[in-house]
């Protein structure tokens, strides 16, 4: 089994910063890809960053040159900076990461952390 657990959601005012942080545990053999995707309230998900294992990364092009994608492949972490934030980056962010275990490989998903910003 994997468990992706994110952390460092919260409020932040328009213009501010966050954090946010993903770790994947469990009976990991390798990471692919990692990324971060956001679903607002009556909105499909969408992708907001990813990485892959050699650190290529894309960004949708509302979070280009505001949001950094980056990962430490030695603690299976990724991590979201967000910069110069604005309302619309208002919603639910959900780490996303491509593992590869000893049995099989999957496509895994973790439990969401909201993000709000204020005007």
């Amino acid at each position: 089994q994997v468990q992706l657990v994110e952390s460092g959601g919260g409020l932040v005012q328009a213009g501010g910063s966050l954090r946010l942080s993903c770790v994947a545990s469990g009976s990991i053999f390798s990471i692919n890809a990692m990324g971060w995707y956001r679903q607002a309230p009556g909105k499909q998900r969408e992708l907001v960053a990813r990485i892959g294992s050699a650190g290529t990364t894309t960004y949708a092009d509302s979070t280009e040159g505001r949001f950094t994608i980056s990962r430490d492949n030695t603690k299976n972490t990724v991590y979201l900076q967000m910069d110069n934030m604005k309302p619309e980056d208002t919603a639910v962010y959900y780490c996303n990461a491509i593992v590869e275990t000893y049995s099989r490989k999957g496509n895994y998903w973790g439990q969401g952390t909201q993000v709000t910003v204020s005007s």
